[in-house]
């Protein structure tokens, strides 16, 4: 409402939606009236979606496509605002009823208390997308003040403000430079620049995950998880098992698994692979950088199926450590993609890389060695939780202060407050 108070109505709109149907769908017993209310409720939302953030990229597809061979149609433009967090509420919403359709939850009677689900503000704009029988239940819970929980919740602030404003959007100067000037840079640097997207990226999105389940979790709810140290991941599944969690899992749950999943023919599953990260990749923007994104790790992932190659690699260190560099290696290419204005932007960066030679651009050199410190100390603190390394004064509540204090000085220091948007606003 504060962007756009109209669209105040969208939600409300998607929420006496998917709250009428799935009142309904469990009232009904005729499997096939129960299938047309469950269609009628994810048709209506993602048709709010599709109008708001994909309406226009597809009638220019078309329009393309038609002119290709000598046709043209003209298709009426809106020019709309993408709504904040649609795509986070609208994909929570469907999976509600989707639950109820197979009886995985019993439909909430009370409308308030669903339309809180909906709209619960830590995660309303950029997730975790949650799960019904996750959070829903509990909002039925009285929920007095915890000490021990406000203070998890704190911490979990503090690190996402630290990964926000000190890491990810001191990156963001880099990355942004160059990136936006590309044809005036060198291979190394424009190499560095998409490694530091890549943490800015993760810092930017991750941090206000941490944000979102900190400041639910003193109010004495629990998020699931969205991230667990990704860039640690040994192969590419690994690293979805890993990112954007609830993401991953709500594609898993809603397209995949009902596309059939791993329970068909394998060339049936690899296709079943292919489209559902495609749709992913759909679902982050109205742009073709964003579907080859989501091709390419798809294709990853069949890769992966096809030739197994987990279980041809020996268990030893050197080789897990190959592997997560590898993996980082992958995963960096794709960000190119994620990160470029458009398919031509990705393929001269890429080419550049490979070609162009040339002096490694700094910028300005204060801002580059905060952002080193910076992912040094993410670095340090991925890596321990990783291993789950027992440091010798991890049980110290001195040295858990002194970590705090010093996050606290680091963030208010050298972090960047210029009003940045977090990356995720976006999708």
């Amino acid at each position: 409402m504060n962007w756009e108070p109209v669209y105040a109505l969208l939600i409300l709109l998607s929420t006496i939606i998917t709250y009428v149907c799935a009142h309904f769908i469990n009232r009904e017993a005729s499997y096939k009236k129960r299938k047309i209310l469950l269609l009628v409720s994810i048709f209506s939302n993602f048709s709010i979606l599709f109008l708001f953030k994909y309406y226009n990229f597809i009638t220019v597809a078309v329009f393309d496509l038609l002119v290709a061979f000598n046709a043209r149609v003209d298709f009426p433009e809106f020019k709309l605002l993408l709504p904040v967090g649609i795509s986070f509420y609208t994909f929570q919403a469907v999976g509600y009823t989707v639950d109820v359709y197979y009886k995985k939850v019993v439909p909430e009677k009370n409308f308030g208390k669903y339309a809180l689900f909906v709209s619960f503000f830590p995660q309303l704009v950029a997730g975790p997308i949650e799960r019904t029988k996750n959070l829903l239940p509990q909002f039925s819970q009285i929920k007095d003040f915890d000490y021990n929980k406000a203070i998890v919740g704190t911490k979990l602030i503090i690190w996402g403000f630290f990964m926000k404003v000190v890491v990810a959007d001191r990156l963001s100067i880099y990355v942004d430079s160059v990136y936006d000037n590309s044809d005036m840079h060198s291979a190394v640097t424009l190499i560095v620049a998409t490694v530091f997207f890549a943490i800015q990226i993760y810092c930017d999105f991750g941090g206000y995950s941490n944000i979102a389940i900190g400041c639910a979790k003193i109010l004495g709810f629990d998020l699931m998880t969205n991230f667990e140290r990704p860039y640690f991941a040994k192969n590419c599944s690994d690293f979805w098992r890993r990112w954007h969690i609830s993401l991953s899992t709500w594609f898993k749950d809603y397209v995949y698994i009902p596309l059939g999943g791993n329970r068909t023919s394998n060339t049936r599953k690899y296709a079943n692979l292919l489209i559902t990260f495609i749709v992913s990749g759909l679902w982050h923007g109205a742009n073709w950088t964003f579907v080859v994104w989501g091709a390419l790790n798809g294709i990853f992932q069949v890769f992966l199926n096809i030739f197994k190659i987990e279980k041809r690699l020996p268990k030893n260190s050197l080789v897990g450590t190959l592997r997560i560099l590898t993996t980082f290696i992958l995963i960096n290419f794709t960000w190119i993609f994620f990160r470029a204005n458009n398919i031509a932007h990705a393929f001269t960066i890429i080419e550049r890389m490979f070609t162009v030679s040339g002096s490694f651009f700094i910028g300005a050199q204060a801002s580059f060695s905060y952002s080193l410190l910076g992912i040094a100390i993410l670095f340090a603190k991925d890596f321990v939780d990783e291993y789950d390394i027992q440091l010798f004064f991890s049980n110290s509540r001195t040295a858990k202060y002194l970590w705090f204090s010093m996050l606290t000085i680091l963030i208010l220091s050298i972090g960047v407050f210029d009003g940045s948007q977090f990356i995720y606003f976006q999708f």
